[in-house]
């Protein structure tokens, strides 16, 4: 194992100064107004949030390590990871570790800075 990778032990982070909508791109600046703007409303789902928040720490980690993390079925998981993959969020691979199949997960660039922002205008809301 190298860096940040993971295979079943690790810790779940969140960091983070920022939130872009969904459909907003993540480059776009800050909008005036009240930070609500700036949630991403993939992002409202508690599950996925967990996904990604979980995957920020991590240079990549098998499918298996979240899915015990975030406590979901296989199914659960796999529903939400295509969500967050079809946003360009979470990056899947797939490949094989001896015989046996396995998937690795990874936040993309644009995953990173749509959660921080996520997380910056939560704070900005919970602290006012």
């Amino acid at each position: 194992m190298t860096g940040g990778e993971t295979t079943g032990a690790g810790a779940a982070g969140a960091a983070g100064s920022a939130g872009a909508g969904a459909g907003a791109g993540a480059g776009q600046a800050k909008r005036a107004g009240h930070p609500r703007h700036d949630l991403a409303p993939l992002l409202n789902a508690p599950v996925r949030l967990s996904v990604v928040a979980a995957l920020v720490p991590l240079d990549k980690a098998e499918f298996g390590f979240v899915r015990d993390l975030v406590e979901v079925t296989d199914s659960a998981l796999s529903k939400q990871v295509a969500a967050l993959e079809e946003a360009g969020w979470v990056a899947v691979r797939k490949g094989r570790v001896g015989r046996r199949p396995r998937t690795w997960l990874s936040l993309t660039p644009e995953g990173r800075t749509v959660y921080e922002r996520h997380l910056a205008a939560l704070r900005a809301i919970a602290l006012g």
